[in-house]
C-alpha cells in the first residue's frame, strides 16, 4: 500500500495504517529528535509526543510537502521546545553527570587519549552552544545524518538554499570560533 494510501486509511480513522506510517518514519523521526536533544530518554519522548500529535493533526496534513517532512517538523518542533527548557539543550553539548562523555570511545584508545577526546569534545560543544540558532539547527539536522538539504529546510519552514547558506556559513563560523580557541585541523 502506498503512502498516500496509509494517510487517505489513516485519516478515515484506520489506526493499523497510522501505525504502519509511524513503522515508515520512526527512524528518522526519532534521528531528528535525538539531534536536538542529548539522551535517548528525551528522544524517545519527542518521538512519541509527534507522532501522537501528527496523529491528531492529520487532516491538517496538505500534501505541500512530503508527509515525511511534515512529520520531521512537528518533531523538531517538539524538540526545540524540550531543549528550552535549558538542562537538556546543555547536556546535549556536555559529558553526562556521571562524567561520562557521550560518544564511544575509539577503539583501542587509551585512557589518556579518551580524556583529551572528551575534553576536545566538551570545548567544540560549547562553541556549536554559542552558534546563533539558526545556524546550529541546520548543522545539528545535518549531523544527525539522517536527513537532506530539503527534508531540513522543510523541517525548519525555510528554502533548500537558505539551508545550504546557513550550512556553509555555520561550518565557517564554527571554526573561526574554534580556530581561535586553538582547535584546528592539523
Amino acid at each position: 500500500m502506498s503512502e498516500a494510501e496509509l494517510i487517505a486509511r489513516a485519516r478515515a480513522g484506520d489506526a493499523d495504517a497510522f501505525g504502519e506510517l509511524v513503522e515508515l518514519h520512526q527512524v528518522s523521526v526519532y534521528r531528528a529528535a535525538r539531534a536536538a536533544l542529548r539522551t535517548e530518554d528525551e528522544a524517545e519522548d519527542v518521538a512519541q509526543e509527534a507522532f501522537v500529535a501528527a496523529f491528531r493533526k492529520l487532516g491538517e496534513f496538505r500534501g505541500e510537502s512530503s508527509f515525511k517532512t511534515w512529520l520531521l517538523a512537528i518533531t523538531w518542533n517538539f524538540a526545540r521546545s524540550r531543549r528550552r527548557t535549558g538542562r537538556q539543550w546543555l547536556q546535549r553539548f556536555a559529558p553526562q553527570g556521571d562524567g561520562a562523555v557521550a560518544d564511544p570511545p575509539a577503539r583501542n584508545e587509551s585512557h589518556e587519549e579518551g580524556l583529551i577526546r572528551a575534553d576536545l569534545a566538551e570545548r567544540v560543544r560549547r562553541v556549536a552552544m554559542a552558534l546563533p540558532k539558526k545556524f546550529r539547527d541546520v548543522l545539528l539536522l545535518s549531523a544527525s545524518g539522517d536527513h537532506t538539504m530539503e527534508e531540513i529546510g522543510g523541517i525548519l519552514g525555510i528554502p533548500t538554499g537558505t539551508v545550504k547558506w546557513r550550512m556553509s556559513e555555520g561550518r565557517r563560523q564554527l571554526k573561526a570560533r574554534l580556530e581561535r580557541l586553538g582547535i584546528g585541523h592539523e
